[in-house]
């Protein structure tokens, strides 16, 4: 497609990674916006300012526990039915953006389509989101991804978590831990399951091979969309059972 950036990082054999200089880039090709397809001439980032101010940021109203927003009027804090009936495994989530629009787009770009130009944008939405959260995520110890199925992680090229969980951590200093979960089946993709078949979907599927690595710990776990949180309640779960001490989710955004 004209005016669309060349992927970057894409695999290459033996697993290695061809990296292209984003500078370089600009030079040799116009930037458009991934929103519009505006150009984006001397613009930061991979959105023109009309397309970012369309990003819906999460507020106020939601849920204390799994930071799912509400509309109407809410007085003070409130827990949802989901999370009174089920009583998460996490101590608390949070998104920084709604999973619509142009916010969707990057995001599927950046998971299905290699856009890994879009990485830094989406990792500033993320640093926006961590501070504002509860104040023990700045107690973490660490942070961890949601992982991803090996076969699919090979498909891929990368895990989308990883990326966003890593350049967090960096930004954030505290130490990024990636291999901490283990994904042993290859589930359906949860798209378009139901919320019942979500939480089926994925019931059991992770686990922690090195228990001592989480035993203690308060963990930020990080992912790139939240939907019914059926996924990062069984990652929770599983680090919990291993004798984590705490587990705080933080995603790009929810759906």
């Amino acid at each position: 497609m004209e005016g669309e950036r060349p992927r970057l990082d894409k695999p290459g054999g033996k697993g290695q990674t061809i990296s292209m200089n984003p500078a370089l880039l600009d030079m040799l090709f116009s930037r458009a916006c991934e929103g519009c397809g505006a150009d984006l001439g001397q613009e930061p980032g991979s959105l023109c300012w009309d397309c970012r101010a369309e990003v819906k940021a999460v507020q106020v109203p939601f849920c204390e526990r799994c930071g799912d927003p509400v509309a109407g009027a809410v007085s003070g804090p409130f827990e949802c039915a989901w999370c009174h009936k089920t009583e998460p495994a996490f101590e608390w989530a949070r998104s920084a953006v709604r999973y619509d629009g142009v916010a969707k787009t990057c995001l599927r770009r950046f998971k299905y389509n290699a856009g890994a130009w879009l990485l830094d944008d989406l990792a500033d939405w993320l640093l926006a989101l961590w501070r504002v959260c509860p104040a023990t995520v700045r107690e973490a110890d660490f942070a961890t991804c949601v992982p991803l199925h090996p076969k699919r992680e090979r498909e891929r090229g990368y895990n989308q978590a990883a990326l966003l969980g890593r350049r967090l951590a960096r930004r954030v200093g505290i130490p990024f831990r990636g291999r901490l979960l283990w994904r042993w089946k290859a589930t359906e993709t949860q798209t378009h399951l139901t919320a019942a078949q979500r939480v089926h979907n994925v019931r059991g599927v992770f686990s922690v091979p090195w228990p001592g690595r989480v035993r203690g710990a308060r963990i930020v776990l990080v992912d790139d969309v939240m939907t019914t949180g059926a996924t990062v309640n069984e990652c929770a779960r599983a680090l919990k059972t291993a004798g984590a001490a705490s587990v705080m989710v933080l995603t790009v955004a929810r759906g």
